[in-house]
């Protein structure tokens, strides 16, 4: 007999689990009513948004670069027109038989050969262009577009280069572009809050950027921003129909500062020669001339250049590609002398009635060594005036030798020596400014007045760039006050360098540039030769920097024999006077004459500029 209490015992656990059944089933129930309303209602625009972005397919659209002017509107650098021979792949059934009959109109090279071959069936998958020749000359052109009929598929189509229409005029200054690199690209897409890398070229190089000079620095505005197209595409991404675009937006357009004219005489009066000029503007501190030379195609580089000819450039002794106006290093010579002139007296250890007499060396007193002057006998009686006008070495030599090198290169460093001058040069080196503590980390050795003598004419440990040899002549010019220099007018006004001073004023700075106008107008002026050569007054400092040290002339004749040992010829000039519009350096190495090689330069940029 079935115990009664057992019975009631089994129905309760049988309705414990048909609850919990319910339970379970309420639950699901809840949780697909959940489901299918996330799905059809509160996440339905999530889903839709993801759906879209697996059918269609963004593609980037190249904004075309700026423009760059000189300083009256003339263009530099332009986007010309170039045409590239273009396929259909995913139209093509034979691709092999079609490369041949267009290899019998247009030469393909091997590279463009093996590059299509590699990348047709994936182009044909995707339904993308193929480019078979980038840069198609006018013949070219001409030939396929006669026998065009014969290609369904095949057609050329307008891109742009970038070009410089004076290549080798502004090879330094404005630079070139090249191909960028994944990394720099990544870069460029994150600035501009995008992510995909297909893109829709305008350039036939495709991803470009700059590589130096203006180009470099200013490759941000010139860049401008991609645009973006949206394709439909089937689920092997081959693209169907264009949906939606938003256009590129061009690069901002750059008015320099260069002027043109004054940079074909520049470029004409170096005339291969190594070396650099720089020419500024000595009230607002731009660079109106420009040139490192000898120089180089940048349209070659930037628009193809062989393996061939990119190592002959590399090789070439010449070295094109080294920036000799931002990167060279020249001992300045006598045209320092000005500096340590103000030096003087800006410590009181002289005045302009100060004299000594030159017997055409100074002797160190410590040792006896004997430092020469470049004039046997030397000049006699003689003040600063006349020691700048007749370049007297003894008189810079025994004047440094009074002065405490701590405050000398102090007082340098306030004319540009030393440190970077310009806002937007390209890798501007800042030269070498001396110092004993400099002296013993680099050399190890203590500090010799011997050196400090040898400063004070512009020699020994202390060099400095074109660049900044421009930037002394313009604080000179303007009687210690420049603006740092620039390639681009600034928008807004900065605040200029100032020479400040407790002794030298007015009347100084006048003297100091009659003594400077002596160099070429006076008789007794260490440049007299290009008297001729202006019919305006000009204040100029020459020099010749020595690289290998000689007792005699009769040293250095066996010496120059070797073009590499000649002396440097260097100078630095401004004008009209007496109220200066422009300053210049030029430094022609090898040259052996400030005054009479790098002068005539000098007054031919000035010219120029002037007239």
């Amino acid at each position: 007999m079935i115990d009664s209490q057992e019975r009631f015992s089994e129905k309760k656990n049988f309705f414990n689990r048909l609850i919990l059944i319910y339970v379970i089933f309420a639950a699901l129930f809840i949780l697909i009513i959940y489901k299918t309303y996330s799905l059809q209602v509160s996440s339905f625009s999530d889903y839709e948004i993801a759906a879209l972005k697996n059918k269609t397919r963004e593609i980037l659209i190249q904004p075309s670069r700026g423009i760059i002017y000189d300083r009256d509107g003339q263009i530099l650098v332009n986007n010309v027109p170039s045409y590239n021979l273009i396929i259909k792949p995913s139209f093509i059934s034979n691709f092999e038989n079609l490369l041949d009959e267009i290899k019998s109109i247009v030469e393909l090279s091997e590279e463009e050969i093996e590059y299509a071959r590699i990348n047709f069936q994936k182009k044909a998958s995707l339904n993308r262009e193929l480019i078979l020749k980038k840069d198609l000359s006018k013949e070219e052109i001409a030939k396929f577009e006669v026998r065009s009929y014969r290609f369904k598929n095949v057609f050329i189509e307008q891109r742009y280069s970038r070009q410089n229409l004076y290549p080798e005029l502004f090879s330094h200054a404005i630079g070139y572009v090249g191909n960028l690199n994944n990394e720099g690209l990544d870069k460029v897409l994150q600035d501009q809050s995008l992510s995909t890398k297909e893109t829709i070229f305008y350039y036939s190089n495709g991803f470009i950027e700059g590589k130096t000079g203006i180009e470099n620095i200013y490759d941000d505005r010139l860049r401008g921003k991609y645009g973006t197209k949206i394709f439909e595409v089937d689920a092997t991404g081959k693209l169907l129909d264009e949906l939606n675009e938003i256009p590129a937006v061009s690069g901002n357009d750059i008015k320099t500062s260069l002027d043109l004219e004054s940079q074909k005489v520049a470029f004409k009066a170096m005339n291969g020669r190594r070396g650099a000029i720089v020419a500024v503007k000595i009230s607002t501190g731009e660079i109106v001339s420009y040139i490192s030379s000898p120089s180089f195609s940048v349209n070659k580089i930037a628009n193809g250049l062989s393996e061939n000819e990119f190592k002959e450039l590399l090789d070439d002794v010449n070295k094109p590609f080294f920036d000799r106006a931002v990167q060279g290093r020249y001992s300045p010579a006598s045209t320092i002398k000005p500096a340590i002139g103000l030096f003087g007296i800006e410590n009181e250890i002289i005045d302009w009635d100060y004299k000594i007499n030159d017997p055409g060396f100074f002797i160190l007193p410590e040792d006896n060594r004997i430092y020469r002057g470049w004039k046997k006998g030397g000049h006699g009686d003689i003040n600063l005036s006349n020691a700048i006008i007749e370049s007297s070495n003894t008189f810079f030599f025994s004047l440094a030798y009074q002065s405490d090198i701590n405050d000398l290169t102090k007082h340098l460093s306030k004319f540009g020596f030393g440190r970077n001058v310009c806002n937007d040069c390209f890798l501007p080196d800042i030269g070498l400014l001396p110092s004993p503590a400099w002296k013993m980390n680099t050399h190890n050795f203590g500090w010799f007045k011997g050196d400090t003598v040898n400063l004070g004419v512009g020699q020994g440990y202390l060099s400095a760039t074109p660049i900044q040899l421009a930037y002394y002549a313009a604080i000179l010019a303007n009687k210690g006050t420049i603006n740092k220099f620039s390639f681009v007018k600034k928008d807004s006004l900065e605040e200029p360098d100032k020479l400040i001073s407790a002794n030298i004023d007015v009347s100084d700075w006048e003297k100091m540039h009659e003594s400077m106008i002596g160099v070429i107008d006076n008789p007794k002026g260490t440049a007299g030769r290009l008297r001729s050569l202006k019919d305006y007054p000009i204040a100029a400092k020459s020099g010749t920097v020595e690289l290998v040290s000689t007792e005699t002339k009769e040293d250095y004749k066996i010496i120059r024999e070797n073009e590499g040992n000649r002396d440097h010829a260097i100078i630095i000039a401004f004008g009209p006077m007496p109220n200066p519009e422009y300053a210049v350096s030029v430094v022609i190495e090898n040259g052996e004459s400030g005054g009479s090689v790098a002068g005539p330069v000098a007054i031919a940029v000035m010219n120029s500029l002037i007239n």
